[in-house]
């Protein structure tokens, strides 16, 4: 008897941790500060946002928000540092279009995009805008378009660099019009923009958030956006499909992943927190101040989004024999 006793004595011990832990609820998230790496360098668009953001996500979770540049190799850097951190929440990633023009374009892949990434929030979408040097005669995409078929072989546009965004929406324009303009690729949009504006290279798809200060002083000419309508802090340039060329829509976009595996609850939540953190007026109001469109999507419609933006990056490739190394 007595040994017996001993034994469910000791029994009762070891199971009590168990049963007190299960009838506690699980600790809220996060209990520790939030890493959150951005795939491009600081003083970007990407970095920018991630910056804004961050504050807000950091007072609704009660925890700091630590930004970490890992730039390089358009994204894929900070990608596969994530990609090796836990699928716990604690280690999320804002990443920019090449998230889905890489694997549209590229040749191999270090990583499957959609199978080893959640799709968590696509925070904001930043149009490209056809611009042109003050010295460059066209003052409409019409009027582009006459310009460089009565000077086949003369017009250059500039882009930042091969498979880039400003290189995609020119590819796409081409496609679209029939026109055929000469490719200037740059090693990054500033040294593009700046040829630009000195009329080096005439014509740029720049991306509107870094071009807005250039175009207000009217060192850039814009002739149209390719938004899907136009934007608010440019409300009198007409979008691609009010100047005729319908179909012409490019984005430079914002978004925030997670690694595969972390739980669906989780995934939840943190788009949530985001979106929260996107409504907010002072948030809100610095982004749209950039040119940028505020979304704070759920998580299922950023998978679709990518998705799409995956299939129509890799048509657009295949028409304009793109393909990156």
């Amino acid at each position: 008897m007595q040994r017996r006793s001993i034994t469910l004595a000791a029994l009762t011990l070891a199971l009590a941790p168990l049963a007190h832990a299960q009838g506690q609820p699980a600790t809220a998230f996060p209990d520790k500060p939030v890493r959150l790496i951005v795939t491009y360098p600081p003083g970007g668009t990407v970095d920018a946002v991630a910056r804004i953001v961050s504050p807000k996500l950091s007072q609704i979770w009660g925890q700091p928000v630590v930004i970490e540049n890992r730039a390089g190799g358009g994204g894929l850097i900070g990608a596969q540092a994530v990609l090796s951190s836990r699928a716990d929440g604690y280690t999320l990633m804002v990443d920019a279009s090449n998230h889905a023009q890489n694997p549209a374009l590229k040749k191999r892949m270090p990583f499957d995009t959609v199978k080893e990434f959640e799709a968590v929030s696509l925070m904001i979408k930043v149009p490209n805008i056809l611009v042109v040097a003050p010295s460059f005669p066209p003052r409409t995409v019409k009027e582009l378009v006459s310009y460089v078929n009565a000077n086949p072989g003369k017009v250059d546009y500039a882009s930042s660099g091969n498979g880039s965004s400003p290189h995609l929406a020119a590819e796409l324009f081409t496609l679209k019009t029939g026109v055929k303009m000469t490719h200037v690729a740059y090693r990054g949009g500033g040294p593009a923009m700046t040829d630009v504006m000195a009329g080096t290279v005439p014509v740029f798809f720049a991306s509107l958030g870094s071009s807005l200060p250039f175009l207000q002083s009217g060192r850039l000419i814009p002739l149209a956006t390719a938004g899907q309508t136009r934007s608010a802090v440019l409300p009198q340039v007409p979008t691609f499909a009010e100047a005729g060329v319908p179909g012409v829509h490019m984005y430079e976009w914002n978004a925030v992943f997670a690694p595969a595996g972390t739980p669906p609850e989780l995934v939840s939540k943190i788009s949530k927190d985001i979106a929260t953190a996107l409504n907010d007026r002072e948030v809100r109001a610095r982004l749209i101040a950039m040119g940028a469109e505020v979304i704070g999507s759920t998580p299922k419609e950023l998978h679709q989004f990518r998705k799409d933006e995956i299939s129509k990056w890799t048509a657009v490739g295949k028409q304009a024999n793109i393909a990156l190394d």
